[in-house]
């Protein structure tokens, strides 16, 4: 998808001019009747894609998203409910299965075609290209905060308000009275002229029998009934009693359990293997070697097993197993790198700016540094980082008859499919996935050999297999967040007006609008150099806004200094032109009394980040301890258009500013002789319940188009608490994590570099 653009596809003669000639071809007209074996039971009936009804009158929403503790399934119910006017305790979830025929189109419709207004006319046959497309892509993935603003507006909505019209037809039909006397409330339709009420479902039957409108009438704000309110998540319960069913909680008769270990230099392969250790251990069944799945099948071109496993009657026979094997692994080539070395190299790149590309370019940057009364620099960087979600890499798989079942917790469900599908040299259609719920994604989870693995080992043994990842293995074969720096320099004149802002950073991902700033500034040049490593690369909580967030808010406050202003107060003279970042930016600044004194040894520091449609600010408060900061409070500001879920929402926040937090204090892989030097807990912390700080969050609807909830409070956190560590000490963080740089005390004046 992401080749794709708005442009390309609008002009691409499928929706405009010829296309409309093809487009009855490609509509996707009543799916229904084909759907509804795969997904519907005894008394079911599937009255849209997206939506069952059944004889007790239950609404069943099918979810096209994973569900890994976001609360996603339910706020997407919500969104269905509240168009079809249901009652929210008939309401139910269930995550759509891993076919093609429920890849998830209208996730592309919000990527593709937001904000697009398409008539009525073309917009079955756009519906119907997007569905293909979206089987075409196995399109099902959970991730970049898309969930709510794109299937949600796009899709759950559309499903609930198409189905209301369709319920309405037919009750209109049955009972001989025009469809617009027809009300629905409360998963009731009533005609008040004749006193005629019956449930929804004395009517899905019909209703299944219709094609859905594409383009229904959708409710406005003020109409919402269960948008916006509190609900109760329906994923909760069975999480509280041990009912939900997570990947590790699979148990199939004769199942073994294995684990894996590959070569800890990246791109490595096995030489040779001494498992006599190994077999010897009780329990143990096989050594298995295994072809490339980590970042040797990206690259291609191998020729030997990348990782080998261990499988037992019990993992921790397996685990044990593991260990006392004997591997010996070819040199990849890389055995040599260390961080020290990477960071040179990026520096080295930034400074020779071979093949510069430019996010912006506006002004004239270098005239303005030439006249500027003075001129800053600064470089940041930022280390690698690891998901470690707190549910370990972990799938069953069960191969026999030229049949694959697996039971996994992933972000992309139709991917997994085809990517153990490939593995095995199976069609799709040989493989049935069972996607459970996670312990944490992140990102990691939309990657799929920890999968893979499952399947091939489970093929070798010929019994169903439970491959268990090791907090070791997971730490050290990870797809990391990059490490990145970012060079700046800016132009002050003689009364502290900015005139300038260049920056110019490391290796360009998405959100390709992450380095931006939100601040008018008359000139600006913001670019990257390419400067590639053989770490793995991977999507990590809010992908590049994480790093750049850090850089530029932080920068920013060394800006402010440096014109002596308060950098609360010259980051709003610098939004007037932006009333809704500004309202953010005031919201957290007020709720954090901000300007109020703060004792010896304690600041306060804020921050401001746009990132997938939301709107974030951050002010967080600290008291130095022996040259380390301790987090007392840190209140958010967070406008994502319209709160769908308010509680849902304020957790998200929460839980991304703890993630991120995380990142920000302890958060560092390092990479020596080529490998990752952390390996579990002890050595790649996390922040603990007791040193969390009081959270505030405070949700602005400003009737925007919703934003993301999952990914926008990670990316702010990291620089409130750099620039409140400067309030406190007078010394500028510039590199992470915090716990390793000695901040000294407030008399000590010092660059972090």
């Amino acid at each position: 998808m992401g080749k794709w653009t708005r442009r390309s596809f609008l002009a691409s003669g499928l929706v405009v001019g010829g296309g409309l000639v093809v487009g009855v071809a490609l509509r996707p007209g009543n799916r229904q009747s084909k759907l509804a074996p795969l997904v519907t039971g005894d008394g079911e009936t599937l009255v849209h894609s997206w939506v069952k009804l059944d004889e007790d009158n239950v609404v069943t929403v099918i979810v096209p998203h994973s569900e890994m503790g976001q609360g996603a399934g339910t706020a997407l119910a919500q969104m269905l409910a509240d168009e079809l006017d249901a009652d929210w305790d008939l309401v139910r979830f269930e995550e759509a299965p891993a076919i093609s025929e429920f890849a998830n189109a209208p996730l592309g419709k919000g990527v593709l075609l937001e904000g697009v207004d398409i008539p009525e006319i073309v917009l079955p046959t756009v519906d119907g290209i997007l569905l293909r497309t979206a089987k075409a892509l196995d399109l099902q993935i959970t991730g970049g905060s898309m969930s709510i603003r794109a299937t949600g507006q796009y899709g759950m909505r559309v499903a609930g308000a198409a189905v209301k019209e369709m319920l309405r037809d037919a009750a209109a039909d049955a009972w001989g009275v025009p469809a617009d006397e027809v009300i629905a409330r409360k998963s009731q339709l009533i005609h008040e002229a004749s006193g005629r009420t019956a449930p929804y479902s004395e009517f899905a039957s019909a209703a299944a029998e219709m094609t859905p409108p594409a383009k229904p009438t959708l409710k406005t704000p003020e109409e919402f009934g269960i948008i916006g309110k509190h609900v109760e998540r329906h994923d909760i319960p069975s999480k509280v009693d041990g009912t939900a069913l997570f990947a590790l909680d699979v148990r199939l008769p004769g199942m073994l359990y294995a684990t894996t270990r590959r070569a800890p230099t990246f791109g490595g392969e096995v030489k040779s293997i001494d498992d006599s250790a190994t077999r010897a251990i009780p329990g143990v069944v096989d050594v298995v070697e295994l072809p490339p799945t980590g970042v040797k099948a990206m690259l291609g071109g191998f020729t030997s097993p990348e990782s080998v496993a261990v499988v037992a009657e019990g993992f921790w026979a397996a685990k044990r197993g593991i260990e006392a094997l004997g591997v010996e692994w070819n040199e990849s080539g890389n055995e040599g790198v260390s961080s020290e070395a990477i960071f040179e190299q990026f520096d080295r790149d930034i400074r020779a700016g071979v093949e510069r590309e430019a996010d912006v370019a506006e002004g004239d940057v270098e005239a303005a540094m030439a006249s500027a009364a003075q001129v800053l620099e600064a470089d940041y960087r930022v280390p690698y980082l690891a998901h470690t979600c707190m549910e370990p890499l972990n799938a069953t798989a069960r191969v026999e008859n030229g049949q694959c079942e697996i039971w996994v917790g992933c972000q992309s469900p139709l991917t997994f499919r085809k990517a153990v599908a490939e593995a095995l040299g199976f069609e799709p259609e040989q493989v049935t996935l069972h996607n459970c719920f996670m312990g944490g994604g992140f990102g990691r989870k939309s990657r799929a050999d920890y999968a893979i693995q499952a399947a091939l080992i489970a093929a070798k043994v010929g019994r169903p297999v439970q491959l268990i990842w090791t907090r070791e293995e997971d730490v050290r074969q990870d797809f990391y967040r990059p490490a990145v720096q970012s060079r700046f320099r800016a132009a002050l004149d003689d009364d502290g007006n900015l005139l300038a802002w260049e920056n110019t950073y490391v290796d360009k991902h998405e959100p390709v609008e992450a380095p931006l700033i939100p601040y008018e500034v008359a000139a600006r040049d913001i670019g990257h150099v390419g400067s590639p490593t053989h770490v793995p690369f991977g999507a990590w909580r809010s992908v590049d806004h994480s790093q750049h967030g850090f850089f530029t808010e932080s920068f920013f406050d060394e800006v402010a200094a440096a014109a002596g202003r308060d950098p609360y107060a010259f980051r709003a003279a610098l939004l007037k032109d932006k009333p809704r970042h500004l309202a953010v930016l005031n919201k957290a600044a007020d709720a954090a009394d901000w300007g109020s004194p703060m004792a010896e040894g304690r600041g306060r520091g804020i921050s401001l980040q746009e990132s997938f449609g939301s709107l974030v600010a951050q002010v967080v408060e600290v008291t130095m301890i022996d040259g380390q900061p301790r987090v007392d409070r840190i209140v958010a500001a967070v406008d994502a258009g319209i709160a769908v879920s308010p509680d849902g929402l304020s957790a998200q926040i929460e839980s991304g500013i703890v993630y991120g937090l995380t990142a920000a204090l302890y958060g560092e892989i390092t990479i020596e002789n080529g490998a990752v030097v952390q390996s579990n807990f002890h050595d790649y912390e996390a922040l603990r319940m007791a040193e969390s700080p009081k959270i505030e969050v405070h949700i602005i609807d400003s009737g925007h188009a919703i934003g993301g909830a999952g990914e926008p409070g990670t990316p702010a956190v990291a620089p409130a608490l750099a620039n409140a560590i400067y309030d406190a000490t007078g010394t500028r963080v510039r590199s992470l994590p915090v716990n390793r740089l000695d901040l000294g005390s407030p008399q000590e004046r010092t660059d972090q570099a």
